[in-house]
């Protein structure tokens, strides 16, 4: 950040205030094609990403756990099966229209009765101290304007011994990989934005926000210093994408 007045959204300099709206224009623009492009843009890859960082959380039956960042309610589905009656499990987002997608979604597949939504910023949960068993943000924390307040948050509402989960793009390990990352990025994700979203401006956004995310070991840096232990991160697609785990002691 230049002072504590700017930040980014993506490569541009904005006033701190202005960022929330600025991604919020975004994802109500995305969020009916959401899905769609998701699986377009990762050839349905990002399916696995979640079924492994599902494994990762250890969520078992009677858990709580909070999805944040949950858009359309992938891995919130997810966690339902795995909680059951006797658990719970919030979907949370900042933006109102991917909360509806979601809502409906999950409806529409008759997952209800121990699910919840919540419209929550990260960087100030709503919910007390000590509320869940488990925290997962995908592709989420990127889009946070600040990312340190919001891992303190959810350490606070995370119980004693709970677990956070981070799955978010990142750096590639392999150099050539990295090339033809970025431009698949730059050049094929803006058009594909355009013709099935009428919206590349949004995806090219993505793209950017995805270049200014913390490395791996920089986020890792930023969770132990929230007060996370046993941090540790997963390379996945060759760092395209990694998960990383922390706990509460």
């Amino acid at each position: 950040m230049a002072d504590d007045k700017t930040t980014h959204f993506g490569y541009k300099t904005v006033d701190t205030q202005d960022k929330v709206k600025m991604v919020a224009g975004v994802f109500h623009s995305v969020a009916a094609k959401y899905d769609l492009m998701n699986d377009l843009m990762s050839g349905g890859v990002h399916r696995l990403w979640k079924r492994f960082t599902i494994e990762l959380s250890g969520v078992r039956t009677g858990n709580a756990v909070l999805d944040i960042a949950g858009g359309t309610g992938d891995l919130a589905a997810k966690f339902s099966r795995l909680v059951g009656p006797s658990g719970r499990v919030v979907l949370a987002d900042i933006n109102d229209s991917m909360l509806t997608v979601g809502r409906e979604k999950l409806t529409n597949k008759g997952i209800v009765g121990n699910i919840e939504y919540v419209q929550a910023n990260a960087e100030c949960l709503p919910f007390p101290d000590n509320s869940f068993d488990c925290i997962t943000i995908a592709f989420g924390l990127r889009n946070v304007t600040d990312k340190d307040a919001a891992l303190r948050s959810m350490n606070r509402v995370l119980k004693p011994g709970g677990r956070l989960l981070v799955l978010e793009f990142s750096k590639p390990v392999n150099p050539v990989i990295g090339k033809l990352y970025d431009r698949y990025s730059f050049d094929i994700l803006p058009k594909m934005g355009q013709l099935v979203a009428n919206d590349p401006e949004s995806y090219r956004y993505l793209a950017e926000s995805i270049r200014m995310h913390p490395d791996q070991d920089t986020l890792k840096g930023m969770m132990s210093d929230a007060g996370f232990v046993e941090v540790r991160y997963h390379n996945m697609t060759a760092g395209v994408v990694a998960v990383h785990r922390g706990v509460k002691p």
